[in-house]
């Protein structure tokens, strides 16, 4: 057979026909891939053959896809082990998702905690046991032959067939045949005793996957949780286990203590600790009411980013939280969005929903009165609150809510202002995300999906424009290939907070839609009738998200100017207290938020309290102290200061607040403060 040639990693090399990539990897000197990338495009196993003029990139364990094909493989591992242990067990789908997998079941009952020990222990063995995977297809009658009492395979099977994408499940592309990976090898432990080397396992997959178990280096077994099939409330609920899985002992050690530091940054708990925010179920899930320390500190962010809005020449609006439906039936939402709305109600004959989005009532104030080119850009905002039906089992505190405050803003503008705009939209954007101490972004270029509305030219001409924005703003950014809304690109802003973790905050639309939908127009400088361009525009991406992902980034130490407590009075004895409600007034007029401990106990426990309450300044008072006109300091690192003027502590304090440092006052952890 003649010898084909071939560019691996960007270097030539000839081998012989019908090579695997393994062999041709092992031959260049690679010995870190677990799979390769063919032509920039299809990722495939080692195993593959490739074909004369094809161009690999390796891909090793320790990359996004490596981990992505790690914990896939990790996944069916488990579905193994939970089928070797649990007779009857039906299994679903188990993808990689992002640091981990989870696998899905049809079980007897809900799995115990001595369950997941023991499933872990069954994987160790499979994974000891050396199994390999090895890809082959099959036609749709002997996939169902083999998954004949797997009902949630056979649903597969039958969709997949029928055209329908089934995520890493599915047809394969090259032809009507269905993927499946076969675990061969000795069943490894206790229960393969006697077992000759065999088929362990099968299931349905699209792959790649390593090339065998014993090349997973480490994984644990996290959670297990309900989870209905297919996200449908209607369908029978599974039992999910949550995993992980990383390419060396130390990465997974490295995730488990970024866990447990999210837990303990977990911003339900602090809203909790620090009494910032609850979610009565007398109101109903997914709907928060503020406390007043928790309001506090949501006033100092809306006073603040008001004031940079007003600088920025945004003017102020408020619009209805509900609406009648014709307003929806003409924006699209009830075409596009009707799922993710709350139901209708009906009033005086008429049908009215909880608006699930700001904008169309911005538009009806742009349409208000007729518009010149004069009156443009127009800029727009709201702090306006919507209402959004999410399921209940992907809600999470403020983070994923049903009803929550978008800083929302819309732009108005003519064609020739739509780059200009967005330029110094994105500019304005990042420079008050770092006003509140975020200084890590990466942009994504969210580009035409698959449903949208308008035309492929007005598509093109709105992408162009955000592109312009993010070259303009010097941000790393990578294109979200169809992942647009359904009526705009956008550019979507992500920031990793202090421990690591991505979150994806401002989002800008450019919007070439509903403007025509609302028959919207301005009056040219040559008098013709023209369509103006809108922006959307959300910095925060809501209120709620925005504070929940500030009190993790800070871990509940917020800076000074944003501390719902920013003072607390400590006095040695009672008798000290009329002082300090002297000294407190003073900070007030000074627009300090400011507590007078006033209970009955101990001075150190009061330290104590305003320490887990992460208050940055504690102030001090004695005989001493009272005597002289002064006071004492304890600053929330724990550091002291002893007779300071009022005067000065007063300055000290209202200056500190008033700088908006970035970084707050350090908390040390384990302080006893005896």
């Amino acid at each position: 057979m003649p010898d084909v040639r071939l560019t691996v990693d960007r270097t030539p090399h000839v081998v012989p026909a019908g090579a695997s990539v393994g062999d041709v990897l092992a031959g260049a000197g690679i010995t870190a891939a677990i799979a390769v990338r063919a032509n920039s495009e299809q990722l495939h196993d080692l195993s593959w053959v490739p074909e004369d003029g094809d161009r690999l990139e390796s891909v090793p364990m320790a990359t996004p896809e490596g981990r992505a094909i790690l914990r896939h493989s990790t996944a069916h591992v488990l579905a193994q082990a939970v089928t070797d242990l649990f007779a009857g067990a039906k299994f679903a789908i188990g993808p990689p998702v992002e640091n981990g997998f989870y696998y899905d079941f049809d079980v007897e009952r809900p799995f115990t905690p001595d369950d997941v020990e023991a499933i872990e222990r069954r994987m160790i063995e499979i994974i000891k046991a050396g199994q390999s995977f090895a890809r082959r297809r099959v036609d749709p009658d002997e996939a169902r032959g083999l998954f004949a009492d797997q009902p949630y395979k056979l649903e597969i099977i039958d969709r997949a067939t029928a055209g329908a994408v089934e995520g890493e499940e599915t047809v394969d592309a090259a032809g009507p045949d269905i993927t499946v990976y076969d675990n061969v090898g000795s069943k490894g432990g206790r229960a393969a005793a006697g077992v000759a080397p065999g088929l362990a396992f099968t299931d349905l997959c699209r792959g790649p996957h390593l090339p065998s178990t014993r090349q997973i280096p480490a994984f644990r077994l996290m959670r297990t949780a309900g989870a209905y099939w297919r996200g449908d409330e209607k369908n029978r609920m599974l039992q999910r286990i949550y995993g992980t899985a990383w390419e060396s002992k130390e990465a997974l050690a490295v995730h488990l203590r970024m866990l447990a530091e999210a837990e303990r940054r977990d911003h339900r708990r602090l809203g909790a600790e620090l009494d910032l925010f609850s979610f009565p179920t007398e109101i109903g899930g997914g709907l928060a009411v503020w406390h007043p320390k928790g309001g506090a500190v949501r006033r100092a962010m809306e006073d603040y980013s008001r004031a940079a809005h007003e600088r920025a020449g945004y003017e102020f609006v408020v619009t209805p939280h509900i609406a009648r439906s014709t307003l929806f039936e003409t924006s699209g939402h009830l075409q596009w969005y009707a799922d993710g709305m709350y139901p209708p109600m009906e009033l005086e004959g008429a049908t009215y929903y909880p608006k699930p989005m700001n904008c169309p009532g911005h538009i009806l104030i742009y349409k208000s009165r007729g518009r010149s080119y004069r009156d443009l850009p127009l800029r727009l905002f709201e702090f306006g609150t919507v209402y959004r039906y999410e399921k209940s089992g992907v809600l999470h505190g403020l983070t994923r809510a049903r009803g929550f405050t978008q800083d929302d803003s819309h732009i108005f503008c003519t064609p020739e202002q739509l780059a200009g705009e967005l330029t110094s939209l994105l500019a304005f954007v990042i420079g008050l995300l770092r006003d509140f101490g975020l200084t890590d972004f990466e942009a994504e270029l969210a580009t035409r999906p698959e449903r949208y509305v308008g035309e492929p030219a007005q598509w093109a001409e709105g992408e162009a424009a955000l592109r312009v924005a993010l070259e303009a703003s010097g941000l790393a950014y990578v294109v979200a290939a169809g992942e647009g809304a359904f009526y705009a690109p956008k550019i979507d802003v992500h920031i990793r907070d202090a421990i690591g973790r991505r979150w994806q905050l401002s989002t800008l639309q450019v919007d070439l839609q509903e403007p025509g939908r609302f028959d919207m127009e301005y009056q040219a400088a040559d008098n013709t009738r023209r369509r103006p361009y809108m922006i959307h525009r959300a910095l925060f991406g809501s209120v709620e998200r925005f504070f929940a992902i500030l009190l993790e980034h800070y871990a509940g130490a917020l800076p000074a100017w944003l501390a719902p407590v920013q003072v607390t009075m400590i006095p040695i004895a009672e008798r000290h207290v009329p002082y300090l409600r002297g000294v407190a007034e003073q900070l007030r007029e000074r627009g300090v938020r400011v507590e007078v401990d006033d209970s009955a106990e101990r001075m150190q426990k009061k330290i104590r309290n305003a320490q887990r309450q992460k208050v940055p300044f504690m102030l001090i008072a004695g005989d001493d102290d009272e005597t002289a006109g002064a006071i004492s300091f304890r600053y929330r690192s724990g550091e002291e200061r002893r007779g300071v003027p009022v005067d000065e502590a007063v300055s000290e304090v209202a200056e500190e607040i008033a700088s908006r440092r970035l970084v707050p006052l350090a908390v040390t952890a384990g302080a006893t403060h005896e």
